[in-house]
């Protein structure tokens, strides 16, 4: 058995090899029988589906439980708010040591590999071949996202990208476009950026410096790689250094902003929403806070590329746990399949306002008049397939760590980063070799 170092969730492999186990055959067999008979039971059953909904989903959550009711009458879903992703994870992980876990739950999307590395989540591969569920309706990157080893554990649920948000009404005026390809940036930002006495008054825009997730794409989008294909940190590659070696001269030419550290995503927002910043790389789950909170017009162009254009999914997905007993599994199973089903896939998306999941809803009367509604979501949709998983590797929460500090180290201290991400190779080596 591998050594798994359950840094993000604090769980060592041992708990989890005494909680899940090594596989027999009859204990395989066990649980075919067990399948098959809570396929066939309808007698009432309640489960719980642990989440980290906000109080403004839950009008939504609320809508999808009642039409599933409407569908299954015998089976009562609870829903139970644990908190944030970091405290719903913590609490799951309580859950398994004492046998004692909901049928269903949220998980965020970049935990999810050191998850079902420990064998916490059930692969709901065989579900999905028992009921031919149509899986190539949803966007292959957001689908992925949510394998493992090439096992299905989940489906994407609440789905956001990173999109770069602009002031419309500005650059109209300036008759400029939002860059799309790495060889515009610097066009845009010597048309955009505005300096008074040598201090720039407005950025020509803004990438968080906060989260990995936002400048991963760039890293990747710039040839770059942040784990080889054996599995070792790719910073000693020069194509991987490209997006920090941009960035620095962004921000030390004054045409890029990039915060770090407490307040900053409130901040940026406050610059934007103030004209200070032309363009801000956020969550296309915030677009719509910035429709209803600007005074001017708010556009939304997808992430630029320059060896490919991809943005990163981000968000939540929905998954089976593995230790339930079997017939609270089925219903489970039956709940997941519904939530993320393309029937209600516009209604869910328009409650919570993260993205629709599926390619067939866009052309809907429901998705017409929702892009209507919303046309800054156009932008994500013309890039559908464009939205590629995170970094699959049950060390990402830690090793990526590494390269966030150097970047608030830049951000903060004005210190070089590109030594600083070489000497990060050996640390990030470590880091994941103690997974293996």
């Amino acid at each position: 058995m591998k050594n798994k170092k359950w840094v993000s969730l604090a769980v060592s492999a041992a708990l989890f090899g005494s909680i899940v186990g090594c596989s027999n055959g009859g204990a395989d067999s066990g649980k075919i029988e067990d399948a098959k008979a809570a396929a066939e039971d309808n007698s009432p059953i309640t489960i719980q589906y642990w989440h980290s909904h906000s109080d403004e989903q839950m009008a939504g959550v609320n809508y999808m439980i009642q039409e599933f009711n409407k569908k299954y009458p015998n089976i009562t879903v609870e829903p139970v708010f644990q908190g944030a992703y970091t405290d719903l994870h913590k609490k799951l992980q309580a859950a398994v040591a004492a046998k004692d876990v909901p049928a269903v739950t949220n998980v965020e999307v970049s935990a999810l590999p050191n998850f079902a590395d420990g064998g916490v989540f059930a692969d709901l591969t065989p579900y999905i071949k028992r009921d031919n569920v149509d899986l190539n309706d949803f966007s292959k990157g957001m689908l992925q996202a949510y394998s493992y080893n090439d096992k299905q554990y989940g489906f994407p649920l609440i789905v956001s990208t990173s999109v770069m948000v602009y002031n419309k009404t500005m650059l109209d005026q300036l008759g400029v476009k939002p860059p799309q390809t790495w060889s515009e940036i610097e066009d845009f930002n010597k048309k955009v950026t505005v300096k008074e006495s040598g201090k720039t008054t407005r950025y020509a825009f803004s990438v968080p410096g906060w989260d990995t997730w936002y400048y991963d794409p760039w890293i990747t989008n710039g040839g770059g790689t942040i784990l080889t294909k054996d599995e070792k940190s790719g910073f000693d590659q020069p194509d991987s250094m490209r997006w920090i070696q941009n960035f620095q001269k962004w921000i030390k030419d004054g045409s890029m902003q990039m915060g770090y550290g407490k307040g900053a995503s409130d901040v940026m927002r406050q610059m934007f929403l103030e004209g200070k910043v032309a363009m801000v790389q956020h969550s296309s789950a915030i677009i719509k806070t910035y429709v209803q909170n600007a005074k001017f017009e708010v556009g939304v162009s997808f992430i630029p590329g320059d060896k490919e254009r991809k943005s990163h999914i981000g968000g939540a997905g929905i998954v089976i746990m593995d230790g339930a007993p079997a017939k609270q599994k089925e219903a489970a199973w039956k709940f997941v399949k519904f939530m993320v089903g393309a029937e209600n896939n516009i209604k869910w998306a328009d409650y919570t306002g993260y993205l629709p999941t599926h390619k067939s809803v866009v052309n809907t009367e429901e998705g017409k008049k929702y892009f209507e509604k919303w046309p800054q979501y156009k932008a994500v949709f013309e890039n559908f397939d464009n939205v590629a998983p995170r970094v699959q590797h049950p060390a990402y929460p830690e090793f990526s760590n590494v390269y966030k500090e150097i970047v608030g180290k830049m951000v903060l201290n004005n210190e070089d980063p590109v030594p600083l991400l070489k000497d990060s190779v050996k640390e990030i080596n470590e880091i994941i070799a103690d997974y293996k």
